[in-house]
């Protein structure tokens, strides 16, 4: 009795309060109609190690009581095992894309330990990989023991699987290098009307490139040549003006804008009116802040031992004189801040011109669908 004891204890720990004491009194009588049998087919008692064995038929307790539980007896069920599977394959490469484009830039910016840089990139890409599963399997778990069923799963619609490339690699090595051999694996399921290219491609590359900038702008990846500017003799340090600081949020804000857009047109390619509706919202808040920091009219300060100069523009210099003289001025500290002065208005004003016409483009998408 003591084994019995033992047994069902193991068994009514893994169940309900509520439920313990009739399973636990079945099984009890299970038991014993088996220890029973055995001896009367014996025409003795058991031994210890023969009513072991007649327990370990009936199963392990977690098995036993597992099968008296409510409910799916897995994290993630076959229904939504393919939609776990495809979001970690999916994420992971975007994670290996991300790191490995991190690293690039490290090293082209003049990385001081290479190795090092590598390290930090596989240390990073591991513990961002086992994060990402461990958040797919929670939620899918969720979804499965609350029996949630999103639209998604049976409303879906066959122009928006475009997403579906991301957890191709052939899908990936067609849009990067748009070699014959990527060609030759396009996936049955991409549209053959359509470009060979992979239609969320430039969506993709958009969103990791703005996530590179995100990187830089709060501070986490650091490009050594852009603060300094290469002069005669000592080099000048590079300075933002205040500008930079009173729109800091406002830019982190349109950077995150332009990336949910990207990341929206990734999972929908082919949603032409609304990718288009969203992108002239984007494409006037970053008009605006074009124009704000135009208007600023000072950009950036440079400094050697203790002169300075400003990089700074108005209206005048938007001529084609001064953009022919570009680069005739002296290599000193006030002749190199005329021609960052310069090449800064035109890029401003270039920046402003493309997110108009951006604007335009987008409305007679937003017309035509």
């Amino acid at each position: 009795m003591d084994l019995i004891d033992r047994y069902l204890n193991a068994v009514a720990a893994q169940l309900p309060q509520d439920e313990r004491t009739d399973i636990t009194a079945e099984l009890r009588d299970l038991i014993l109609s088996r220890f029973e049998a055995k001896e009367e087919a014996l025409g003795r008692a058991l031994t210890e190690d023969e009513q072991e064995a007649i327990l370990r038929e009936i199963g392990h307790p977690l098995v036993v009581a597992a099968r008296y539980r409510k409910g799916p007896d897995s994290l993630v069920g076959p229904e939504l095992f393919p939609y776990w599977l495809f979001g970690v394959k999916a994420g992971l490469m975007v994670l290996a894309a991300v790191f490995a484009l991190t690293l690039f830039i490290r090293v082209i910016s003049g990385s001081d330990n290479f190795g090092q840089d590598i390290a930090h990139a596989f240390h990073g890409f591991f513990g961002a990989g086992l994060t990402l599963i461990g958040a797919a399997t929670l939620a899918a778990a969720i979804f499965e023991h609350q029996g949630i069923r999103p639209a998604w799963l049976t409303k879906w619609r066959v122009k928006d699987l475009g997403a579906f490339g991301l957890a191709d690699p052939a899908a990936w090595g067609m849009s990067m290098t748009g070699t014959e051999t990527a060609k030759a694996a396009k996936p049955s399921w991409m549209p053959k009307t359509k470009p060979k290219a992979w239609p969320g491609g430039d969506y993709l590359f958009s969103f990791l490139a703005t996530g590179m900038f995100v990187l830089w702008w709060i501070g986490v990846l650091h490009f050594p040549g852009l603060v300094t500017v290469e002069l005669r003799g000592e080099d000048a340090a590079v300075s933002g003006a205040p500008i930079w600081s009173i729109l800091f949020g406002p830019i982190l804000l349109y950077a995150f804008a332009q990336m949910a857009v990207d990341l929206a047109s990734l999972v929908r390619p082919y949603a032409a009116r609304a990718r288009a509706a969203a992108r002239i919202v984007v494409a006037g808040a970053g008009l605006w802040l074009t124009w704000l920091i135009f208007q600023a009219g000072h950009w950036f300060t440079l400094t050697r031992g203790e002169e300075t100069a400003r990089i700074a523009g108005d209206w005048a210099m938007l001529n084609f004189d001064t953009l022919r003289t570009l680069g005739d001025g002296a290599r000193d500290l006030a002749g190199v801040a005329g021609t960052l002065s310069v090449v800064m208005v035109w890029v401003l004003a270039v920046s402003a011109i493309s997110l108009a016409f951006s604007i335009l483009a987008n409305l007679g998408r937003l017309a035509r669908g």
